[in-house]
């Protein structure tokens, strides 16, 4: 009988492996909404950008945007983040994340240049300090040079229009 119980104990793992794995596919769990560790926390060093007080954004907000010529989602944000550059006079920043700086330039190149100035992180040290996870990322930084909005996907409408004009306009 302990015999037929031991062959009985993969197919038990195995079920309750399934079970796990299916009742995470299905609680509507968002990883996004785990947060950042860097939001409201001074900004990291971005070589020689200053941020903050006297710095880039001229006592204005920064959005910092992670992005890299071969990711898809990046190339979808695209579009949003020149949008925000040209029309909104924003001031943004962008870092090409382990991407070559010649294929970074001619995609910039090829689907307009909205980044006031660009910085390349190929060897991934500066990504490090920011928490980065992937690409596209954006970062919301204050006048003050504090984080106040951290994405870790590509934005969207909805997040333009809800949080980051919002915040661009109050100049906070």
């Amino acid at each position: 009988m302990s015999r037929r119980l031991l062959f009985l104990l993969p197919l038990a793992t195995l079920l309750t492996m399934a079970g796990f794995f299916a009742w995470s596919m299905v609680s509507g769990r968002d990883p996004a909404s785990i947060g950042s560790v860097m939001v409201n926390r001074p900004a990291p060093p971005l070589a020689d950008v200053t941020l903050g007080p006297s710095g880039l954004g001229g006592g204005k907000p920064v959005l910092v945007n992670f992005f890299a010529s071969w990711c898809a989602p990046c190339l979808a944000e695209h579009p949003l983040i020149s949008r925000l550059a040209e029309r909104e006079g924003a001031t943004v920043i962008g870092v090409a994340w382990k991407n070559k700086p010649d294929e970074a330039r001619a995609w910039l190149a090829r689907l307009g240049n909205p980044y006031r100035q660009l910085l390349f992180d190929q060897d991934g040290k500066l990504a490090l300090d920011w928490g980065l996870s992937g690409v596209p990322e954006t970062y919301l930084v204050d006048a003050r040079g504090i984080v106040r909005l951290h994405y870790r996907r590509a934005i969207n409408e909805h997040d333009l229009k809800d949080t980051i004009l919002p915040l661009l306009r109050a100049g906070q």
